[in-house]
């Protein structure tokens, strides 16, 4: 029974991509930035060849590494969350998703304000928790929605639970979702409610929701699906790809859950995919600009990695990446940084070994394909060493 368990470490960047100063990034380094901290300590993953990847110079290198290892560059134009994991499981974005740096024009408000029949407060690049300290008392007071953005190609909405109930909020999500199409097309659109007295302090709560835009043609997901294999999405993986070719969710509120949640599948009888997001590093600590959060973070799954490379069973793959960068020193934006992508891969049917400098991140979904024998409807290519495993290749 084959199972792969694809994790990503949301926005762990292992290094500046050639390209990276026309995205405004110069000599920005993720990887490099953590290893700074005095909290950094990963030799776990440093078995598994992480500090062996092409270009790679902090960390202990150590002798011959366990896993496979690779690093990643991404072939698509943009550097956020959405385009990349589209890109690891086999799609390929030829120009960034929309961003919206001075806020979204009346084209898009105005029928978002005639549908939903409130109006608009902030429409800003913004802080999530700043914006409705700024905006919450107007919000309660007069009902309008509290619509704002960041460096990311999203639609946010946030409003307080006892103004606009929780469920309502959803539905204007999706009425966002309709309007927010072709040159408009943002990766997401995000559900932000809050609670809190009048005056505030005001507090997010957990009822987040991203409406995210459908993939535009066919993923390693679908293959999969559609070779009846599982497809079980941990975090906001379902999110990401709008449930397309997921056979099941489960939601986390954070990485220490979403740990939890995949020893929880290592535990369970199936063949397919377990596909993993573990956003807090990216979210709680890159964006943030915390360089030290950031490292504990990483620190902390590599202390839990051991459970999970205990659970793993004879035909299991465990493949470890990101999407982008997000430096937590690089404090010129508090954009993702455009990075190249590290990628650890091991199991008992595993050549131990470099593989280079890859042209995509597809060639990982390329790869899950490859172990299940499904030739990839996409540009990848399958980085199994091992002739058992068979599996088709494409360019």
């Amino acid at each position: 029974m084959k199972r792969v368990f694809l994790i990503v470490l949301d926005s762990f960047g292992i290094g500046a991509m050639e390209d990276a100063p026309s995205y405004g990034d110069v000599d920005v380094n993720t990887l490099r930035s953590v290893s700074k901290s005095p909290y950094f300590h990963m030799p776990n993953m440093g078995e598994l060849g992480l500090f062996h990847i092409d270009g790679v110079t902090v960390g202990e290198r150590g002798g011959v590494s366990k896993g496979a290892y690779a690093r990643m560059t991404e072939a698509s134009k943009g550097k956020d969350t959405t385009i990349g994991h589209w890109e690891i499981a086999g799609i390929y974005s030829p120009k960034p998703l929309p961003v919206y740096p001075k806020g979204f024009p009346e084209e898009v408000l105005a029928p978002f304000k005639k549908e939903t029949g409130r109006g608009v407060l902030c429409n800003l690049p913004y802080s999530g928790t700043e914006v409705i300290q700024r905006y919450g008392d107007e919000h309660m007071r007069t009902g309008d929605l509290i619509v704002y953005t960041s460096a990311d190609s999203v639609f946010q909405i946030a409003a307080h639970e006892q103004v606009v109930p929780v469920e309502q909020l959803y539905e204007y999500c999706r009425i966002a979702r309709r309007i927010l199409t072709g040159e408009h097309g943002v990766g997401r659109v995000i559900a932000r409610p809050f609670t809190g007295p009048e005056g505030g302090p005001f507090t997010r709560t957990g009822g987040r929701h991203d409406f995210s835009i459908l993939p535009p043609s066919v993923t390693m997901l679908d293959q999969l699906k559609d070779s009846n294999k599982e497809v079980i999405a941990v975090g906001k993986i379902q999110d990401i790809f709008a449930g397309k070719g997921i056979t099941r969710s489960i939601f986390t509120g954070g990485n220490e859950e979403g740990i939890t949640r995949t020893l929880e599948c290592l535990e369970e009888d199936f063949e397919g995919l377990c596909f993993v997001n573990l956003v807090d590093y990216d979210m709680l600590y890159g964006h943030r600009r915390d360089v030290d959060g950031y490292a504990k973070a990483l620190s902390y799954f590599d202390q839990r990695l051991p459970e999970i490379l205990g659970k793993m069973r004879e035909e299991d793959i465990l493949m470890l990446t990101a999407d982008h960068g997000c430096d937590p020193a690089y404090t010129k934006t508090t954009d993702h940084t455009r990075e190249y992508t590290p990628f650890l891969m091991y199991g008992k049917g595993v050549k131990p070994g470099n593989l280079g400098t890859r042209k995509t991140f597809a060639d990982i979904g390329a790869t899950v394909l490859q172990y299940f024998s499904i030739a990839p409807q996409f540009a990848g290519t399958g980085m199994l060493q091992n002739e058992l495993h068979g599996g088709h290749e494409s360019e």
